[in-house]
């Protein structure tokens, strides 16, 4: 973590260090796509963020929206990386609920294997239409 002279860091240091990326690249690539926003406000990657800014992440179907309770603009360890933001009591039910409701849903089965000489075979006569 920073001292406490900085109050400030860039937003695509902060989500790297925070482990919310695996490169700073993606999360780049994130900020620019406005995946990542500070209220309504979409963030650029220079932007500066501090202590106490609420932002909303999106991650495939969750939308995250967490607090940032530390600056940090070096990657250290998961566990250090956890005590640098606080997900919000609101988005971590709307994350339950949608986690229920995705679960709730029928799970379409499909084989994923490759398929066998007959199964080759019947498949190309299905597009011949025999």
């Amino acid at each position: 973590m920073k001292n406490a002279s900085q109050n400030s860091v860039r937003i695509d240091k902060w989500l790297w260090a925070a482990r919310f990326f695996k490169t700073r690249q993606l999360a780049i690539k994130a900020l620019k796509s406005s995946q990542i926003a500070s209220g309504r406000q979409s963030l650029k990657p220079a932007s500066q963020v501090r202590i106490g800014d609420v932002l909303t992440i999106k991650r495939g179907v969750y939308t995250l929206q967490i607090e940032i309770l530390a600056l940090s603009e070096s990657r250290g360890s998961a566990t250090i990386a956890r005590t640098l933001y606080a997900e919000t009591d609101e988005s971590l039910r709307a994350r339950d609920a949608l986690k229920q409701q995705l679960a709730a849903q029928p799970q379409i089965d499909v084989d994923r294997r490759k398929p066998d000489k007959r199964g080759v075979r019947s498949h190309r006569a299905l597009k011949r239409g025999d």
